[in-house]
């Protein structure tokens, strides 16, 4: 999808924000927990962050691998505008490594003419306009590593009265956080398993940061989000471990926080593994919902019982989904239209 406006051409990297110079004339980038040491003409690990002459650029910047118009329930969030389009764009690179990943014709797409557009802050915003989506989202790689473009955009889209959603592992450093979510209305946060051996073996990341962004998220603004998990058969979906992540958001992000359990399918580097079963995600749903969560789903699978809403309290079906599509909607604004307890989230 491309405007008039969206050339096929070039642009010069953007000087990036959030690094400083380093030992043996490399630099280091500050922006997530990987702190690269990036040397002349080196890109860092997420490959669109590069050191020319001395300073970092962005080369990101401007260049979207393409839009598309998404359900908000794809990203997925459930308690934010449902029912609503998302105009969803993300650029080439990620700062995660996962093995499993599920974009990674996106997250590890070279950046080049045939695989990106040229679209301004002001085109995305636009595009949304013109195509009456209330939302924008950045998404399908990370939108931390093209944080400088995040912040430009989602700057004009508040001003224009449309909202911003980042779909993201929250893999950030904590000063560089505050700046590339000053304007986010929401967020859909993979947590994508809750033990260090995962995140190490299969993410090259840390869990320890992703948990502190949540904390982070839920403590220090108003950005409404919700969790999502994708299980892995014999890798993050024993029910000791669900458990576990279970405990935790009780305890550090409350009852009310909208959790997803979502099915893997083979891809990428773990093309070997079997998909997950859909007993595997009623089960971790069951877990999560007799522990005391309030709003649990599951996705990549049908299943409407696990993707419909239900008032915690009478247990009247709210919002009844098959897969992205919203079949019922009988919310009295933020309320159950049976008994009138308040549904966390943003419904209007």
């Amino acid at each position: 999808m491309q405007t008039d406006e969206m050339k096929t051409c070039l642009p010069a990297g953007k000087l990036a924000k959030w690094w400083e110079p380093a030992d043996n004339n490399k630099i280091l980038c500050t922006l997530c927990p990987r702190y690269c040491k990036i040397g002349e003409g080196q890109p860092g690990f997420c490959y669109i962050r590069q050191n020319h002459g001395g300073k970092l650029y962005t080369i990101g910047y401007g260049r979207p691998t393409g839009f598309a118009i998404d359900p908000v329930e794809k990203k997925p969030l459930n308690h934010f505008l449902p029912g609503t389009q998302i105009l969803s764009f993300g650029t080439a690179g990620c700062n995660l490594g996962c093995k499993f990943c599920q974009n990674w014709s996106i997250s590890k797409a070279k950046l080049d003419d045939e695989n990106s557009v040229v679209a301004s802050p002001e085109d995305v915003v636009k595009l949304a306009k013109q195509y009456g989506t209330p939302s924008i989202a950045y998404t399908y790689n990370d939108p931390t590593i093209f944080g400088e473009y995040v912040i430009d955009i989602s700057k004009i889209a508040r001003e224009e009265g449309i909202k911003n959603v980042l779909v993201t592992a929250g893999y950030i450093d904590k000063e560089a956080r505050k700046e590339v979510y000053q304007y986010a209305d929401a967020a859909n946060v993979d947590l994508k398993g809750f033990t260090e051996r995962f995140y190490h073996k299969l993410t090259f990341s840390h869990l320890n940061d992703v948990l502190d962004t949540l904390i982070w998220l839920k403590n220090e603004t108003d950005i409404w989000f919700e969790i999502t998990t994708l299980l892995i058969p014999d890798e993050n979906d024993n029910p000791e471990e669900i458990k576990q992540e279970c405990e935790w958001i009780l305890k550090n992000l409350g009852d009310s926080l909208p959790l997803h359990f979502t099915a893997f399918h083979p891809d990428f580097r773990m093309l070997d593994k079997n998909k997950t079963p859909a007993k595997t995600l009623k089960d971790a749903r069951n877990i999560a919902l007799s522990m005391g969560i309030k709003f649990c789903y599951v996705g990549n699978v049908f299943n409407i019982e696990g993707q419909t809403t239900y008032c915690p309290e009478c247990k009247t079906e709210l919002i009844q989904r098959n897969w992205h599509t919203i079949n019922l909607n009988v919310m009295n604004n933020d309320k159950c239209s049976n008994c009138g307890t308040n549904i966390p989230g943003v419904f209007n």
